[in-house]
């Protein structure tokens, strides 16, 4: 066997799955359909305190004289707290009914470093913790669902997305994935049966085949799709787009992983983070839209997530500096509360660094998502020993 071209056409199964497929179907989607979940990181640590803006409080604007939104410019949500000018897109669907906003969001001992604060995130650990799993990568491994049952855009595959049997299939264009997998020597060895002594090269022809098995389910399900939603020229607009057409096209995928990034502003942020904030909410606007012409709209569950939020008191750059809670957006039509959740953070009660006190533990979010959107239990997924909320139908 030629090494150099082996390695060349196994490049893609890192996206894949690590052991067979289990004989059962997804259990949250039988026939293509079911409740779905998509997942928008906002890469960077987005700044809380001005996208739910507490235009009522005079700490915000004594801690920020110049990077504060100010209060004729805010679009009021309650007495006190309102979002960016430039979300209008969400502030729509919020009057419609299809928000819920969880402040103070965050975890014990907080970690202000991008990478192992996403990895806690992803992983769904504890600070003190270090997982080699993603919390839909366990999903994956115990749901019985194909390695497509969770799908990210963007080309590269999340911690999130990685369990211990099984990934997720991660693609930037899904044509593209196809052809790769055509590619005549990995389709070869994908469709042959080997017998392998050595484990991890047996690991690695199955996940070949699985591979070369999810591209094309998703090569003959998917379909050009019509829309009248107006998308913004922006990456996230581009990925949900995908993600509309993919759940348009009846695919048999229960969780969607997208993401944007720019979001750590530490210098000259009111420009960069008004850009940024204008076209999530403009992608999210139109994707509801989207689902909502589709007939999908109490099926599908969008879920907005940062690594942590910024520090409450602007720095001498106008900008601010990664900080820890933050808000975490729930949009669909199968809220049980849509509104504010809970009461705004405190701008008194700061931590030793100044920084703002996380009220609501992010895996309480992720339990009830696991539990009570996609049917399955939590154990395995999310720690046991989390708090419970009930937001959904």
């Amino acid at each position: 066997m030629d090494r150099r071209r082996f390695l060349r056409s196994t490049s893609l199964v890192s996206t894949a799955l690590l052991m067979p497929r289990f004989l059962h179907a997804i259990p949250n989607r039988p026939g293509g359909k079911g409740r779905i979940l998509v997942v928008v990181q906002l890469t960077g640590g987005n700044d809380g305190a001005n996208t739910v803006v507490p235009y009522r409080n005079d700490i915000y604007y004594r801690e920020r004289p110049v990077l504060a939104i100010g209060k004729d410019k805010v679009l009021p949500l309650t007495d006190e707290l309102g979002l960016h000018p430039a979300m209008a897109g969400v502030r729509e669907l919020y009057d419609q009914g299809l928000v819920t906003i969880i402040n103070g969001v965050g975890y014990p001992q907080p970690d202000r470093s991008h990478f192992r604060s996403m990895d806690i995130w992803q992983t769904a650990s504890g600070s003190d913790e270090y997982l080699g799993t993603g919390w839909l990568g366990r999903y994956l491994d115990l749901s019985g669902a194909p390695p497509h049952g969770v799908i990210e855009f963007g080309g590269s595959l999340s911690l999130a997305n990685k369990g211990k049997r099984m990934k997720a299939i991660a693609l930037n264009e899904p044509a593209r994935f196809h052809a790769t997998t055509r590619e005549p020597y990995f389709a070869a060895l994908a469709q042959e049966q080997h017998q392998q002594e050595h484990v991890q090269l047996g690991y690695l022809y199955r996940t070949m085949a699985e591979t070369y098995r999810s591209a094309g389910y998703i090569h003959e399900t998917l379909r050009p799709q019509t829309s009248t939603a107006i998308w913004p020229k922006h990456e996230l607009a581009r990925q949900l787009r995908q993600v509309s057409s993919f759940i348009r096209s009846g695919m048999e995928t229960s969780v969607y992983y997208t993401s944007a990034d720019g979001f750590d502003t530490h210098v000259n942020q009111a420009a960069r983070h008004e850009n940024q904030l204008g076209a999530v909410s403009s992608s999210l606007a139109a994707f509801m839209t989207d689902m909502k012409q589709a007939g999908r709209g109490e099926e599908v569950l969008v879920m907005v997530f940062s690594e942590f939020g910024r520090r409450l008191k602007q720095n001498a750059s106008n900008g601010t500096d990664h900080g820890t809670a933050s808000n975490v957006f729930l949009l669909g039509g199968g809220l049980r509360t849509p509104g504010m959740y809970n009461e705004p953070t405190s701008l008194t009660a700061l931590d030793d660094n100044g920084d703002l006190i996380h009220s609501v533990d992010f895996r309480s979010i992720y339990a009830m998502l696991v539990q009570d959107w996609l049917g399955m239990r939590t154990e395995g997924i999310v720690d046991a020993h989390v708090p419970t909320i009930t937001l959904l139908k």
